[in-house]
């Protein structure tokens, strides 16, 4: 396990996973949303976020923690294993908004500088709605995956289990 890549809905944990997975096995965390977004919650341009991912992910270890499904393919080719992270909706509905309340005004350590939280419709509508409309294809896409070791985790217990086990 060395080029590790963590998906799943807004929410579930997946950098808070990239984190606790970083210190068992030494690994540099790459958070997507710090390539992608610019201070001030202004969006890098699709070269840019791509030159970005691609400047590190020339390295032998790494996390990469996010979706950005329009670079999946980028990173899914040079990793060895893919963490899907299947929690209900209701959980990361909850989890955004009290990640919302938890730094309401700051910006948190896996975002971009100068990016305070924030919940707006748009964002809360894709939570909503990502098990529906977003995780079909991902599934689709992890299970035609070969030569790569895939976790599929559907609670919190099962991401504990396999930290304990590492």
């Amino acid at each position: 396990m060395k080029r590790v890549i963590i998906l799943g809905c807004c929410g579930s944990g997946k950098s808070t996973l990239a984190l606790k997975l970083a210190e068992k096995i030494n690994s540099e965390v790459i958070h997507l949303d710090t390539l992608f977004w610019k201070p001030g919650w202004v969006q890098s341009s699709s070269e840019e976020f791509i030159m970005r991912q691609e400047s590190l992910l020339t390295g032998d270890k790494w996390i990469v923690d996010g979706n950005y499904h329009g670079t999946l393919d980028l990173r899914l080719e040079p990793a060895d294993t893919v963490i899907y992270l299947d929690f209900p909706t209701s959980l990361c509905l909850y989890r955004i908004v009290k990640r919302r309340v938890m730094y309401q005004g700051k910006t948190r350590p896996d975002m971009a500088k100068d990016c305070p939280e924030k919940i707006d419709l748009e964002f809360f509508n894709y939570v909503r709605t990502f098990n529906r409309k977003k995780a079909p294809a991902i599934k689709k896409r992890l299970n035609n995956l070969e030569g790569k070791k895939v976790y599929l985790f559907k609670n919190s217990r099962q991401v504990e289990q396999f930290l304990h086990q590492i």
